[in-house]
């Protein structure tokens, strides 16, 4: 029987995981804390699922697998794991990232349309849109709950027989040290998110930013489809299991230690939020703050993950945050055939040098939100 250890109980790891065990593989996943725990990127409420990836192919088709995936998943459980929602694209460009996206979209047969701004004001109890040249709607685009999902995937490992031994990590060779005793198997994968470059530093070129998470207290009728408005590094979601309506910078926060760092989110950030809620949903201008939340993302320059052999047997998985959890149950059949032996990953994720970039996440500009 082949053998695995895998380090980090994120949605890539515990994905991997299962996918893995369901395989025949011996799994052990080793996790400091609790999957699932408050410290993960893995462990935001939600995240959103989403097919536009701007000019690239790649991700949009892997993430159409990821929502057959997801909407699987939940149905084994017998759990809405996955919401479908819908999403809108706010465009401010007539050639910009949105209408490359759906050129992308119409190419592989995705579903989507162009509305004229004016019809995206029919799905919002309060909207503005006179700044936008056009909508982007993806109907089957959503929200996935992804804290819950985290916790769901880990348990159905478990079940699979996949070993968890909970303890801090480090590499040791070829091989994973926990406290005085070391794990070895026929293959590692490093997942462990945000940790990953303080253990392979000089080997992986990864940022670790704070980023603030808030949810408005909304009234009824807000149950709304997500949205993301690219150009102002700003997007959220209607009212997901009474949550609040999401409303939160996707602008790169400050760096930030995973451990240690504070958990509080900034007054900077709830001002930013209202701000946008001034300009797109007025009505919510001064709506109370519901729950807010501190995450990080983990990133690389390029926004390309590391899918890479660090050396025989030993693997990196990372730079996930900002657009990697809603792939992760088709990136596990991805890195299972790696594994396997069935393919090699793609040179872009490679330990290669990155050029910065961010047509992947965003439209390659990191704006301040516009009040105008």
């Amino acid at each position: 029987m082949r053998s695995v250890i895998i380090v980090g109980a994120g949605i890539w790891g515990t994905s991997l995981a299962l996918r893995l065990a369901e395989s025949g593989w011996r799994v052990t996943l080793v996790e400091q804390y609790q999957p699932g725990h408050l410290r993960q990127a893995s462990a935001g409420e939600t995240r959103l699922l989403r097919a536009s990836h701007g000019t690239d192919e790649w991700y949009p088709r892997m993430a159409r697998r990821a929502r057959e995936l997801w909407r699987e998943l939940g149905d084994r459980v017998g759990e809405e794991l996955y919401t479908e929602t819908g999403m809108l694209w706010f465009a401010r460009r007539a050639q910009g990232w949105e209408r490359s996206s759906a050129s992308v979209l119409e190419r592989l047969g995705i579903p989507h349309e162009i509305w004229d701004p004016a019809r995206a004001g029919t799905v919002f109890p309060d909207f503005r849109g006179d700044d936008l040249e056009f909508v982007l709607w993806e109907p089957e685009a959503g929200v996935v709950r992804a804290r819950r999902a985290t916790q769901v995937t880990a348990r159905l490992a478990l079940a699979a027989g996949v070993g968890l031994v909970r303890g801090r990590a480090e590499p040791y060779g070829d091989a994973v040290r926990v406290g005085g005793e070391v794990l070895r198997a026929d293959q590692v994968v490093w997942a462990c998110g945000a940790w990953l470059p303080r253990l392979f530093p000089g080997l992986v070129d990864l940022q670790v930013t704070k980023q603030d998470t808030l949810h408005f207290a909304v009234a009824n009728g807000w149950d709304t489809p997500a949205w993301i408005d690219d150009e102002a590094s700003v997007y959220g979601h209607g009212d997901v299991d009474g949550l609040g309506m999401k409303v939160t910078s996707d602008a790169e926060g400050e760096p930030y230690d995973p451990e240690a760092g504070d958990r509080r989110i900034s007054a900077a950030s709830e001002t930013v939020s209202r701000d946008y809620l001034r300009r797109r949903f007025p009505s919510l201008a001064k709506a109370p703050v519901l729950f807010s939340q501190v995450c990080q993302y983990t990133l690389t320059p390029d926004n390309e993950w590391i899918i890479a052999r660090a050396e025989d047997g030993v693997w990196l998985l990372g730079g996930d945050s900002g657009h990697g959890f809603k792939h992760a149950p088709a990136l596990a059949e991805y890195v299972g055939e790696v594994l396997e032996g069935g393919r090699e990953p793609e040179p872009r994720f490679g330990l290669h040098e990155r050029i910065p970039a961010r047509g992947l996440r965003t439209g390659s500009r990191i704006n301040k939100v516009n009040e105008a």
